[in-house]
């Protein structure tokens, strides 16, 4: 799938062009919403249970220097970027695409 899928403004049964030139339905879109956030709920899912386990080892190894915190924060870079491509990026509506063909004359 394109990253340049566009979600349809109007109502059931709508077609959707994406950036490859293919038609995706309102079901097909609603489908691959889903998935994302299916697979953002697994992501985070993994991202709590292995760092607590890196605490755990942390914490049985003295409590020392806490070392979990660089794969906490360098895994979490990734998963906030996850988090706001599925909850807060927008689609590319027609009116960006025209806007868009108006810059490049």
């Amino acid at each position: 799938m394109s990253d340049f899928t566009k979600v349809p403004m109007s109502g059931p049964g709508t077609s959707v062009a994406t950036g490859e030139g293919f038609e995706l339905t309102d079901r097909q879109v609603a489908r691959m919403r889903l998935e994302k956030k299916r697979r953002l709920r697994g992501d985070i899912a993994a991202y709590l249970a292995i760092n607590a386990f890196l605490v755990v080892i942390w914490a049985f190894t003295g409590l020392g220097y806490f070392w979990p915190a660089w794969v906490m924060a360098g895994w979490g870079v990734f998963l906030a970027l996850a988090i706001w491509d599925v909850y807060f990026r927008r689609p590319i509506s027609d009116a960006d695409v025209a806007a868009e063909v108006q810059r490049l004359r």
